[in-house]
């Protein structure tokens, strides 16, 4: 689970960044007529997102996330920094609990809002 969770982690980081660069290039193809860098960053950002959803939907399975996160995880390395705010939220409320009860110390709970 390690390892899985590492590349899923990897592959969040290096498509969020890859997207973020492909957007800036996207604008600023604006105020210059050569799309070759817009297609190519493009192309490498599509070969990347089917890495991530390849890496990232098994974790989904082996964590046993319901529809919605699981949604969001998949969908996340379409919208800019997006793929940031999930994989930190998928990490704080179910990786690291995973792995710590696989480490067999109590997990931490995450604090509960005060009704």
């Amino acid at each position: 689970m390690r390892l899985n969770v590492t590349l899923y982690r990897v592959m969040a980081y290096v498509t969020g960044v890859v997207l973020i660069v492909l957007c800036i290039l996207a604008i600023l193809q604006i105020w210059t007529n050569d799309g070759a860098a817009v297609n190519a960053v493009g192309t490498v950002h599509g070969l990347l997102y089917i890495i991530y959803l390849i890496v990232s939907y098994p974790l989904t399975r082996r964590l046993r996330l319901a529809t919605g996160p699981t949604i969001a995880v998949l969908l996340a390395g379409t919208v800019p920094v997006m793929t940031f705010i999930v994989e930190h939220r998928i990490r704080v409320r179910y990786i690291e609990p995973a792995l710590a009860q696989l480490d067999g110390a109590p997990a931490k709970q995450a604090p509960r809002p005060v009704p």
